[in-house]
Parts: C-alpha cells; sequence; structure tokens
C-alpha cells in the first residue's frame, strides 16, 4: 500500500524514493540509510524492477529454482526482500508495473571485468524493455509518493549490468517526465522531484577496508581488489562525493536485511567479512554522488549528512 493511500492519514513529511534493478541491490547499496530514515519516519519507497530470476543460487538445496530448471527463483527472492524490508522497516516497496512485469536480464562478464547484456536475453527481459513504457510506471508511482528525493545508479550501473543500466535510464527518465504538467495526466498530478543521487562508494573508505582485511589474512574476500591500486568502477573518487549518510546505529540491521537475501548473499561472503574487520563504518556509512538540487549543509569534509538537507518539508 503506498504512502499517500492510508486512510485518514497525511504523508511523512519527508519522503524518499529507490529504484533499483534486482532484490538485495538496495540492502547493498542504502540498506542503512533506508532503516535510518524509515526510523525517523521518514517516508520509504523502493521500486524494484525485476525479481532477480536470473539470480546465481547460493543455496544448494534451492538450486532446482534456476531459471534453467523450475524457474522459480523471482518468486522465492520476492520473500526474501519482503524479509529484508522488515528488518529495515520499510513497509512501502513495489515492483516495477507489479510483480513479473519485467524479468531480470541476466548477464556476463566482460573480458574487461564489468558485467555486459548476456548472449541470450529473455523476451519479457528488463534490458529489452519500452523506455516510455518503463518510465510510465514509475512516473505514476513518483505522483502518488510525491518523494523529494530519488536515488538511483550511476549511468554504469555501477558495474554493468545491464538491468542496472536501465534502472538508471528509466529513473532519470521517469522523474523528468512525472514534472511534466501536460504529460499523462492518468498517472495523477505532476510531481517535480527537487534532488536526485546516485549511489556511490567512497574510494578511500573501500581501501581502508580492503587494507584491514589483507592486514586480518583475509585475501578472498573482494579477491583481485588491490587497496592500493586501481578500484572496480563501482567505486568513486572521493572528490565525487556529495553526501554520506552515517547509520552506524542501523548497520545490524543492513546486515540482518544482506543475510535475508541468502540465495545472492552468503554470511561468511565479502560484505560480512568487511563489516567483521572494519566495524559498522564498512556499511554503516553510506555515500552518494548529487545530480539534481543544490546541496544542503555540509560538514567538515564538504559532504552533506542527509539526503533531504535543504529541501523544505512536503515540497
Amino acid at each position: 500500500m503506498g504512502l499517500t493511500r492510508l486512510a485518514g492519514m497525511s504523508p511523512p513529511a519527508h519522503r524518499l524514493l529507490l529504484v533499483h534493478a534486482h532484490p538485495d541491490d538496495e540492502s547493498i547499496g542504502q540498506g542503512a540509510t533506508m532503516a535510518k530514515y524509515a526510523a525517523e519516519g521518514r517516508g520509504v519507497t523502493l521500486v524494484t524492477c525485476t525479481a532477480g530470476e536470473m539470480g546465481e543460487i547460493l543455496v544448494p538445496e534451492l538450486e532446482h529454482l534456476a531459471a534453467d530448471r523450475e524457474d522459480g527463483l523471482g518468486l522465492h527472492r520476492r520473500g526474501e526482500l519482503a524479509e529484508a524490508m522488515r528488518e529495515l522497516g520499510v513497509t512501502d516497496h513495489r515492483f516495477l508495473g507489479g510483480f513479473g512485469t519485467y524479468r531480470d536480464s541476466g548477464m556476463k562478464w566482460h573480458d574487461d571485468g564489468h558485467a555486459v547484456a548476456a548472449d541470450l536475453v529473455h523476451d519479457n527481459a528488463f534490458w529489452h524493455a519500452d523506455l516510455t513504457a518503463a518510465a510510465a510506471h514509475l512516473v505514476e508511482v513518483i505522483r502518488e509518493v510525491r518523494p523529494q528525493v530519488l536515488v538511483t545508479y550511476d549511468e554504469f550501473g555501477g558495474y554493468g549490468h545491464p538491468d542496472h543500466i536501465q534502472a538508471h535510464r528509466v529513473a532519470m527518465y521517469a522523474a523528468q517526465l512525472a514534472a511534466v504538467p501536460s504529460y499523462r495526466h492518468d498517472l495523477g498530478e505532476p510531481w517535480e522531484i527537487a534532488k536526485i543521487y546516485w549511489g556511490a562508494m567512497s574510494a578511500s573508505r573501500m581501501r581502508a577496508g580492503l587494507r584491514a582485511l589483507r592486514e586480518s589474512g583475509d585475501t578472498t574476500s573482494f579477491e583481485g581488489m588491490d587497496p592500493d591500486g586501481p578500484l572496480p568502477p563501482f567505486i568513486t573518487a572521493d572528490e565525487n562525493l556529495a553526501a554520506m549518510v552515517d547509520a552506524q546505529e542501523f548497520h545490524p540491521h543492513k546486515m540482518a536485511a544482506l543475510a535475508a537475501h541468502r540465495t545472492q548473499i552468503t554470511t561468511d561472503g565479502p560484505f560480512f567479512a568487511l563489516s567483521n574487520n572494519v566495524g559498522a563504518t564498512a556499511w554503516g556509512i553510506e555515500y552518494f554522488r548529487i545530480v539534481k538540487g543544490r546541496p544542503g549543509e555540509v560538514n567538515e569534509d564538504g559532504l552533506e549528512t542527509d539526503l533531504f538537507a535543504g529541501v523544505p518539508a512536503d515540497h
């Protein structure tokens, strides 16, 4: 049920919309921020574009759900997402166009180390979605929820996954269309999102975390990443960061949400290894690049500490 549809209740004064490609992306990228804002009574709406039907299954007893067998992973991951949202305290989470509208496109690894589209892509894959049609689904959500802040991926989707790239395109296009007074009156009253951010990971924080891992004797987590060498494209140079949300208090909630996505993430995997070696700062502080809007008040490092900084409530 949407934030503005609860009978007899006013919507929260501050409202955040996140657009992600698959279940688990949200918990990895902004799980702590989501938990913090939900606990503060701010509106948090998650739109997930696919059910992650093509994901790798890390639980042996669930391998029968794979796309090339029973093809039941998407429905299972729907349940994992619901559990993760309970851990984060988020009650408004939806699938773009409704569950099953768009299918996970799958991916393969390019020789250069980033993801690209797979050789075979399902006809209903999100990568093949008509951009205007997909954006219209999101426009309806934007006009209903009326978020002041939108968070999604950068133009490369972090690491090149076609669904991440498509989610970026849909989110950015929908944000523009939602504000057009003459566009699709049937989708609701126009609404302009005041601030847009792309999720990011701090290069300096990642290097510090990798050093702590290596010094602890862990040479397998984030294998191939050298704390003093080149970093992959999903890591952002600190000078390009605009905001950081310190939600270390909600670090346990983020870890619990990650654990809920058990077909995709293992508790002995790199996310938990980094957390164990660095502590709450590893995943409890989340970073962002600003795309639209004027930055509000900043800290001593020149970073906003609240994504709603400078935005009047109920803008």
